[in-house]
C-alpha cells in the first residue's frame, strides 16, 4: 500500500479506539444523569467527568474540588481542599494499547510501521488535547502537556510493540530491513544481541507468568466471595443506572486489581490507605472504600504466604531451562561458556523487574485526600523483589540447561565413536570377504584360460601302435570338445533419430509452477484473461 492509505487508515482505526474508550466512560454517567438525576443537573458536568475518566485511564493526573456540602458528607481530612487523583484506570489503558499493537503490525505488513505508528500517535495526541479541554472546569484540572503527551505515548508504545512482533514473524518488513537497525545490530557482538534476545524472552515470559498467575487467584477470589461482593452491592443500593456505572468503573478497575494481586503473590503487597497493607505475609487493614470488588479482599495473611515467591522463581527456572535446551547457543561458540547462563539470568532480572516494577507504579496512586493518597503497591519494591526471585531460577535454569547440554554432547561423541568402530569393523570384514571373493574367480579364469597340448600332425610324428596295447592303470583323458564356431555377426547400424523418418513419442507437456493448483498439470498457454483462471469452476462446459 501507498504511504498515504496507511496513514489514512491508521488515523481511522485509532480515531474509532479514542471514541471507543471515550463512550466507555461518558455513556454510563449520562445514563445516571438522564436516570437517576432526570436530567435536572447540568450534563456538562458529566462530559467533564467522562474526559477526566479518559485522561485518567491514560495516567494523567488530575486535580479535584469538591463543594462544602459534598466534602463534609465524605468524613475524610482535607476534603474540602484540593486534592489529586493519581491512580491510573488501567483498563482504559489497556484497550488503547491494544489499538496501537493492532495498528503497529498491519502498519508493519504494509512496509510502513512508522507511519502509522506516527499517525495513530497524533490522532490520540490530538484526542488528548480535547479531552482536556472538556475536563477544564471549576472541579477538575488536568496538566495540558501531560493529557496531550500520555495517551500518545500509550498508543505509539502500543505500534511499537507490534511492529516489532511482526518483524520478528516477517524478516522481510520495513522495520527489519531498515537501514539504521541493520547497522546497528551489526555493529553489536553477536553474542550480546543473542544473549539480549533470550533475557528478553525469559524476563517478559516470567513476569506475564506471574500477572497471568494473579489474575487467576483475582478470580477464583472472586468466585469464592461472590456472597459478600454482592451483599455489598445491596448495601450500597445504586439502582439500575447506579449499579451500570458502578460495574463499567470496576472493569477498568480491574487490570489494577490483577497488578496488586502480583504484588501481593511476591511479597511487597498493596496499601488501601495510608498505615495498612494488604501482602502474603501480614495484613492489616483499616477502614475500606466500599466499592463491591474490595469485598475479595482477604482478612488475613495465609500460614505460609511466602511459598508463593516459589511462582516467579519456578517461571524463571522453566522459561531459562526450555529455551537452553531447545536452542542451542553454540552458533557463535558462547552458548556452552561458563557465564552465558549468568548473563541470560541478569538480563531476565533487569526485564522482569521493569516490568513488573512499571505497572505497580502505574497501578498506584491516590484516589482522594486524607487517607486515601496512598493506594496500591510500592513499585520499587515489587520490581526487587520480581527481578530477585526471576534472577535466581533463570540462573538455576540456565545452568541446568548447560550441564544438560554437556551430558548430551557427550553421549553424542560416545555414540559416535561406537557407530564408527562398528563401521570400520564391518568396512574391513566386507573387505576381506571381497578379497577372497575376488581371488576364487581369478583361479578359476585362470584355470579355463590353459590350452589343452594337441599332437603334431604328420604320419612320422605318429608313434607306432601295438597289436595289443597294454592297459594303463589311469583312464585315458578324453580330449575336450571343441566348441562350435558361430559366424561372424554382421553390425547392424543404428538408427539415428534425428535423421530417421519413423515417428517418435511426443514429449510430455511442460508444467507451470505459477499455475494456480488446478491448472498446474496444463501446459502454459498465452494469457486470454480471465476465462482460463475460472476453467475449473466453469460447469457450463
Amino acid at each position: 500500500m501507498r504511504r498515504t492509505t496507511i496513514a489514512l487508515l491508521a488515523s481511522l482505526e485509532a480515531l474509532v479506539a479514542a471514541l471507543i474508550g471515550f463512550a466507555l466512560a461518558i455513556v454510563p454517567l449520562m445514563l445516571l444523569w438522564a436516570v437517576h438525576f432526570g436530567l435536572a443537573v447540568d450534563a456538562m458536568v458529566f462530559v467533564h467527568g467522562a474526559a477526566g475518566v479518559w485522561l485518567l485511564g491514560h495516567g494523567v493526573n488530575l486535580t479535584a474540588q469538591v463543594d462544602p456540602v459534598t466534602a463534609s458528607r465524605t468524613g475524610l481530612e482535607g476534603a474540602g481542599d484540593p486534592f489529586a487523583i493519581s491512580i491510573a484506570l488501567l483498563g482504559i489503558a489497556l484497550l488503547t494499547f491494544a489499538a496501537g499493537l493492532r495498528i503497529g503490525r498491519r502498519s508493519a505488513a504494509a512496509d510502513h510501521a512508522l507511519t502509522g505508528a506516527v499517525a495513530a500517535m497524533v490522532v490520540f495526541a490530538l484526542a488528548g488535547a480535547g479531552a482536556v479541554a472538556l475536563v477544564e472546569s471549576p472541579a477538575l484540572h488536568a496538566n495540558p502537556w501531560w493529557s496531550v503527551g500520555l495517551p500518545a505515548f500509550v498508543v505509539g508504545l502500543g505500534a511499537l510493540v507490534g511492529a516489532v512482533g511482526e518483524s520478528a514473524a516477517n524478516p522481510s518488513t520495513d522495520v527489519a530491513n531498515a537501514g539504521f537497525v541493520r547497522r546497528t545490530v551489526a555493529e553489536l557482538p553477536p553474542a550480546l544481541v543473542d544473549a539480549a534476545a533470550v533475557s528478553v524472552r525469559v524476563g517478559a515470559g516470567a513476569a506475564f507468568g506471574v500477572l497471568a498467575v494473579a489474575g487467576a487467584l483475582v478470580a477464583l477470589a472472586i468466585t469464592l466471595d461472590y456472597a459478600t461482593i454482592a451483599g455489598l452491592y445491596q448495601a450500597l443500593d445504586p439502582g439500575v443506572d447506579g449499579g451500570i456505572a458502578l460495574t463499567m468503573a470496576q472493569l477498568a478497575l480491574l487490570p489494577n486489581v490483577v497488578v496488586w494481586a502480583a504484588a501481593w503473590l511476591l511479597g511487597p503487597g498493596f496499601a488501601l490507605g495510608s498505615g495498612t497493607v494488604v501482602s502474603s505475609g501480614a495484613t492489616a487493614l483499616g477502614p475500606v472504600p466500599g466499592i463491591p470488588l474490595l469485598g475479595a479482599l482477604p482478612e488475613q495473611s495465609p500460614a505460609l504466604g511466602a511459598l508463593w515467591l516459589v511462582v516467579p522463581v519456578l517461571l524463571g527456572f522453566v522459561g531459562a531451562w526450555l529455551i537452553g535446551t531447545t536452542r542451542r547457543r553454540a552458533a557463535h561458540g558462547e552458548g556452552d561458556r561458563w557465564w552465558w547462563p549468568l548473563a541470560v539470568a541478569a538480563g531476565s532480572a533487569l526485564v522482569a523487574g521493569t516490568t513488573l516494577g512499571l505497572l505497580a507504579r502505574w497501578s498506584s496512586g491516590a484516589v482522594g485526600p486524607g487517607r486515601l493518597v496512598e493506594v496500591g503497591p510500592d513499585g520499587v519494591a515489587v520490581g526487587l523483589v520480581a527481578a530477585a526471585t526471576v534472577g535466581v531460577g533463570a540462573l538455576a535454569g540456565g545452568y541446568a540447561a548447560l550441564v544438560r547440554r554437556r551430558e548430551e554432547a557427550g553421549s553424542d561423541v560416545a555414540v559416535r565413536d561406537r557407530w564408527t568402530a562398528t563401521s570400520d569393523e564391518r568396512s574391513t570384514r566386507t573387505v576381506a570377504t571381497r578379497t577372497v571373493a575376488t581371488r576364487t574367480v581369478a583361479t578359476r579364469t585362470a584355470a579355463t584360460a590353459t590350452p589343452a597340448t594337441t599332437p603334431p600332425a604328420g604320419p612320422a610324428a605318429m608313434p607306432a601302435r601295438d597289436p595289443e596295447p597294454a592297459r594303463s592303470a589311469e583312464p585315458a583323458r578324453r580330449p575336450a570338445a571343441a566348441r562350435p564356431v558361430e559366424p561372424p555377426r554382421t553390425p547392424v547400424p543404428r538408427a539415428d533419430p534425428a535423421r530417421s523418418d519413423a515417428p517418435r513419442e511426443a514429449a510430455p507437456p511442460a508444467t507451470d509452477p505459477d499455475a494456480p493448483w488446478w491448472r498446474r498439470d496444463a501446459p502454459p498457454t498465452r494469457d486470454d484473461g480471465d476465462a482460463h483462471d475460472t476453467e475449473a469452476f466453469d460447469t457450463t462446459r
